[in-house]
């Protein structure tokens, strides 16, 4: 009996297809082979026929064809021009962001916020020992270089 592989990634399993291929071995016996070793849904049989058959017409490449779809409009440089915007006024919010930079959705402003420069939101309620104690800006200034120290 062989070990079975879990969770096999789109192109290992492609890979496996083009190698099956080229000994001439049938779709329908691909497809229980890999049914034996990586699981019961790794692929339908259908879907091996069709690798197959874009194999047989030329196809090398296992991976994903690019395909049409909105692209992506963060890059480096905006994501440089938030991080100024956020270093100017620490005290941000989206919507104040969306103001400095209207033609950027509020949803992608915060996507770069927080996936690509890891900021979140520290200190989102001042107790009222914590501010009878220090003044409020004094305070999230604080929280916030604790969170994101100056480099």
């Amino acid at each position: 009996m062989f070990k079975t592989i879990s969770d096999p990634a789109d192109c290992e399993v492609r890979s496996a297809i083009r190698f099956s291929n080229a000994k001439k071995v049938q779709p329908a016996e691909i497809h229980r082979q890999l049914v034996e070793i990586y699981g019961e849904n790794v692929i339908t049989d259908g879907m091996v026929r069709k690798w197959v058959r874009q194999f047989n017409d030329g196809r090398t490449s296992v991976y994903d064809e690019a395909r049409s779809g909105r692209p992506s409009v963060v890059n480096d440089g905006l994501i440089a021009k938030v991080n100024e915007k956020i270093r100017e006024n620490r005290r941000f919010t989206i919507r104040m962001l969306f103001d400095e930079i209207p033609l950027i959705p509020k949803t992608v402003l915060h996507e770069i916020v927080t996936n690509h420069l890891n900021y979140r939101k520290f200190c989102s309620h001042l107790g009222s020992e914590n501010a009878n104690e220090c003044p409020r800006n004094e305070v999230t200034s604080q929280c916030f270089e604790i969170s994101h120290p100056m480099q």
